[in-house]
């Protein structure tokens, strides 16, 4: 049962009241308060001190302070006014029962629109941070196409600029071939004017040592015969017809059963593209050779781009899985990356290609040593 407080005092103001609430021998870090707009409790065991307050307060302004065995309550009251007492007077058990009953579900009522007030702000927060968050988004994206699109307006005025630069060098080009072309047929008739002269001069000198020869004849009849000297024919041109042939050598240099045996491998190639790999049909007419793509490996395992130039090679050996350098050059490539047995597996099918004895040796040397038979 605790015992009730009754030692304390209190003042007031039109506008405040202060209670001092003695607790001497009490830890006052035990101390509970509770107020309310018509009540005021303090609980600190074994000491329990309670009002009921004359009029109402605004309790979420009013303060309480605890220190050298003391609380001293401010309270703001609602309407200014002189109190008479500081409690009611004529309250009975029930009345004090419901006070508190309702002090309880008010305090209760408060607590419950204070969280859900938190809860609301929390939920703004939030809502704001991710609105924010969306925003630096988009613009971040903006951004990201802007620059994209920047870069690829740049590209294709490069591409536009490079198109134009290797138009004009071919008209360049072009026009040069006719310069030399047309200095090429002066100079032909000027050798071909040269020789005539010389034929007519060694013509006439011919005469005169048949004229010097004869003594009958005078100068008036070598004049004469130089006069009745016939002029030279007309400047014509002879169209020359070649053979058509498909290699750009002469027929007379050419080794017909190679060629038929090339010409038939390129056919072969290409009727496996058409059907087996739908991987060419974006590329040119010139890069569907397995040289071309041979060189154009080459060049990419030149620039240490080491899967670009297996996938040339992939491509290569698709169309003609006979040529040994290919297999050879992939597994430069997988010694590159240390794909080791991908390395021997390459090796061991060009060995097998140029049908040589494979014996087991380290990969390293199985590339040097095919290097060293195809004289690389």
């Amino acid at each position: 049962m605790p015992l009730q407080v009754s030692d304390y005092t209190w003042q007031q103001t039109e506008t405040a009241v202060f209670i001092s609430v003695s607790l001497r021998g009490v830890s006052v870090r035990d101390t509970d308060v509770f107020c309310t707009e018509n009540y005021l409790k303090v609980n600190c065991p074994p000491f329990l001190f309670e009002v009921f307050l004359y009029a109402p307060i605004d309790d979420e302004s009013s303060k309480a302070k605890i220190g050298n065995d003391t609380i001293l309550f401010t309270l703001h009251k609602k309407e200014a006014a002189m109190w008479e007492t500081l409690s009611l007077s004529g309250v009975d058990k029930e009345m004090m029962q419901r006070i508190r009953e309702k002090s309880v579900l008010q305090a209760q009522e408060k607590a419950k629109e204070a969280m859900e007030a938190k809860a609301a702000a929390r939920r703004e927060d939030q809502k704001y941070t991710l609105n924010v968050m969306m925003k630096i988004e988009e613009e971040e994206r903006k951004k990201i196409e802007d620059m994209k699109e920047n870069e690829r307006i740049k590209a294709t005025k490069e591409l536009e600029a490079w198109k134009e630069h290797q138009r004009k060098a071919e008209e360049q080009r072009r026009i040069q071939r006719k310069e030399k072309l047309h200095q090429q047929g002066k100079q032909i008739e000027e050798e071909r004017k040269k020789l005539k002269h010389k034929s007519l001069t060694r013509n006439s000198a011919s005469r005169n040592l048949d004229t010097k020869g004869k003594n009958s004849e005078n100068i008036f009849y070598e004049k004469l015969k130089e006069d009745c000297i016939p002029a030279p024919r007309s400047v014509g041109n002879i169209k020359i017809n070649f053979t058509p042939r498909v290699f750009p050598t002469a027929l007379r240099e050419s080794q017909v059963a190679e060629e038929e045996e090339w010409l038939y491998k390129q056919a072969e190639a290409r009727r496996a593209m058409n059907t087996e790999i739908p991987e060419l049909s974006d590329l040119k007419e010139e890069e569907k050779n397995p040289e071309w793509l041979k060189d154009k490996g080459n060049k990419l395992f030149a620039t240490e781009n080491y899967l670009a130039a297996i996938n040339a090679y992939n491509l290569a050996i698709r169309l003609n899985n006979k040529i040994p350098l290919l297999y050879l050059n992939r597994a430069a490539c997988h010694l590159k990356l240390k794909n080791l047995h991908k390395a021997i597996e390459d090796s061991s099918k060009a060995y097998r290609i140029m049908k040589l004895p494979l014996r087991l040796i380290h990969p390293t040397k199985l590339y040097k040593v095919m290097l060293r038979r195809f004289g690389i």
